[in-house]
């Protein structure tokens, strides 16, 4: 039998003892279970086994840093080391996180052709972002991962329903990249409606990352008409992969993370979702719930 141990206990046993930086998971209560790994699920028709849980590295992201990132790298390896061995084989990057030098340190440890690694390009031109072609920008990702390909690629953060023209150089880039083998399955990150309706029906998108929780916070439509959208993604064979599972963290008591997590995984039209976890409690907390839920 599995004995339970409350947050305190937890804390003293984890392999960092550090303190959550603020996402809203902070004081809150886990369900913490010392076994067990999650599974993996058939990513749409995209051809990709992947873990039912990404761990993301964007909380609170902006100008190449994230709550992730500003743990250091040294406790960002624990974090992803820890959810490794949970089954969390799975990092969800972006350039806009900076979070793609601390996942190459991740690789130095655990074999590449065993994870899947996402990332996001950004496709305007803030001050943070050197000016670079499309191309000059994948492959500074794949050197600063220390990887040859990633598994997917996704526009990222697309704010209208016109991103297939106004973004045509990064789609013909990710295009060619796929056809030359850097990327596997490429798509978008959806914060509209219009955008996500367009990559619903667009051949070109294999990956949906769509804003999906049951609160119908920091979202693009109702859950209901989000869902409607992503039934009709998930028949057009894309991969769906949930996000903003927990409101943006703003969803995060107990009854809250148990509702979160039982309205994606009993959605046929959201195949795995991603979390911003910040510590090896809320990544047990996660594995045991989806465990047990599934």
């Amino acid at each position: 039998m599995i004995k339970k141990i409350n947050r305190r206990q937890f804390l003293q046993r984890s392999l960092t003892g550090a303190a959550v930086l603020g996402s809203g998971l902070a004081n809150i209560s886990y369900d913490y279970h010392s076994r067990g790994v999650i599974d993996r699920v058939s990513l749409g028709s995209t051809g990709l086994m992947v873990p039912r849980i990404a761990l993301g590295t964007g909380s609170h992201g902006g100008g190449r840093a994230s709550n992730q990132t500003r743990l250091g790298t040294d406790e960002f390896v624990r974090l992803a080391r820890h959810a490794y061995d949970r089954g969390l084989k799975f990092y969800d990057m972006a350039d806009l996180y900076g979070s793609h030098q601390y996942v190459r340190e991740v690789l130095k440890q655990v074999p590449r052709e065993e994870t899947i690694l996402l990332t996001k390009i950004w496709t305007t031109q803030p001050a943070w972002l050197e000016k670079q072609s499309p191309k000059e920008m994948i492959d500074r990702f794949r050197s600063e991962c220390g990887t040859d390909y990633f598994d997917i690629v996704l526009l990222h953060c697309m704010m209208n329903g016109r991103w297939q023209e106004e973004k045509k150089s990064f789609v013909d880039a990710l295009s060619r990249a796929k056809q030359d083998g850097v990327i596997k399955t490429v798509g978008v990150s959806c914060h509209n409606w219009d955008a996500m309706k367009v990559a619903v029906e667009d051949p070109w998108a294999d990956v949906i990352l769509a804003r999906i929780n049951p609160f119908h916070n920091h979202m693009d439509g109702t859950p209901e008409d989000v869902m409607g959208l992503l039934e009709t993604a998930s028949r057009n064979g894309k991969g769906v992969i949930g996000m903003k599972i927990f409101g943006n963290g703003d969803n995060t008591s107990a009854e809250e993370r148990e509702r979160s997590l039982r309205f994606a995984l009993n959605s046929p039209n959201i195949h795995c979702m991603t979390l911003g976890l910040e510590s090896p409690g809320q990544i047990d907390d996660a594995v045991s719930r989806v465990i047990r839920l599934s």
